[in-house]
């Protein structure tokens, strides 16, 4: 079966999800990545998924792999060092995509843009005032995108998604909290931790976006989705170690104390900057994603926690 979908960057922590609520509509779909075996791991099992490796910085090799795809779903990440590569690989996707003739595009995108929160909750026409490098870089990608919809070559929608957790999903905030949890260690946090935050459970992620991709006017806009509610990051973790029975322990990171990690891991370093997001949570408002799709649900942070750490 000829899929009709494609999923650039699929073996990230959305795309994986993606491909689970379009094999579970019967639909069949491409799974494109640098890494085959990666691909491999998190789509060799499914007869629904179709897996092609790719180079996303050659619009020749975007071409390909878009070949005979009417909807791509781009997740495609880059190392959190490299923020400038965003605009980049998305300019080199629409060349690949509109010479494949591809006829609309969904993008999977975050809260960087809108930079520190004018007002909270925040809504789809919030300012797109990023402070930061990375947030910069974010702007621009859903920029280049949007400009691509508005002359006509391709319909373009973006899921725009708070923080995230869930099973095996290394790159989250939260990710150490549930293998410390199950191990019975110490978790890092970066606080302060008692602020409100939002956490979107990964595994919900996918039906959101493949019903959203099939709504003609979701295109030519952005759509919140909010996952589970706010919380704060100590709630979470009080809830993660009562769940794992372990006693709570952790140790909580601030500004300066990242700026001192970064001389040693250069991956505390690149979260000075993102630093904000702690101290001035940006708190997303759905209710225009849950008016088009009235049947949109989220995952309750209970159950999210007890899937979570049974993964860890």
């Amino acid at each position: 079966m000829m899929p009709s979908f494609a999923i650039f960057g699929a073996s990230g922590q959305t795309g994986p999800y993606i491909g689970r609520a379009l094999s579970c509509s019967g639909l069949a779909y491409r799974a494109v990545g640098r890494n085959r075996p990666a691909l491999e791991a998190a789509f060799a099992a499914d007869p629904f998924a179709e897996i092609v490796t790719w180079d996303p910085q050659s619009s020749a090799s975007v071409e390909e792999a878009a070949n005979g795809i009417d909807t791509i779903f781009y997740t495609v990440g880059v190392p959190y060092d490299q923020f400038e590569l965003h605009p980049v690989i998305m300019r080199r996707t629409l060349e690949g995509a509109l010479a494949a003739r591809v006829r609309r595009i969904v993008l999977i995108t975050n809260v960087y843009p809108y930079g520190i929160p004018q007002t909270n909750p925040v809504e789809e026409n919030h300012p797109r005032n990023p402070q930061t490098f990375k947030g910069r870089m974010r702007k621009e990608q859903e920029d280049v995108l949007f400009e691509a919809h508005a002359s006509g070559n391709i319909a373009a929608t973006a899921l725009r998604l708070p923080d995230f957790f869930g099973p095996g999903v290394r790159g989250s905030l939260v990710y150490d909290l549930f293998v410390a949890a199950k191990k019975g260690g110490r978790a890092n946090l970066i606080g302060p931790i008692d602020l409100p935050h939002q956490f979107v459970y990964v595994p919900d992620i996918g039906p959101v976006a493949v019903a959203l991709a099939a709504q003609e006017q979701a295109y030519g806009s952005v759509f919140h989705f909010a996952g589970s509610g706010t919380m704060t990051q100590r709630e979470l973790a009080q809830r993660v170690f009562a769940q794992a029975g372990t006693k709570p322990k952790y140790m909580v990171a601030n500004k300066t104390m990242l700026r001192l990690f970064g001389l040693a891991v250069p991956l505390m370093r690149e979260l000075v900057e993102m630093h904000y997001l702690e101290t001035t949570p940006v708190i997303l408002d759905d209710r225009k994603l849950r008016a088009l799709l009235p049947q949109t649900t989220a995952t309750t942070y209970d159950e999210a926690i007890t899937q979570t750490l049974a993964a860890s």
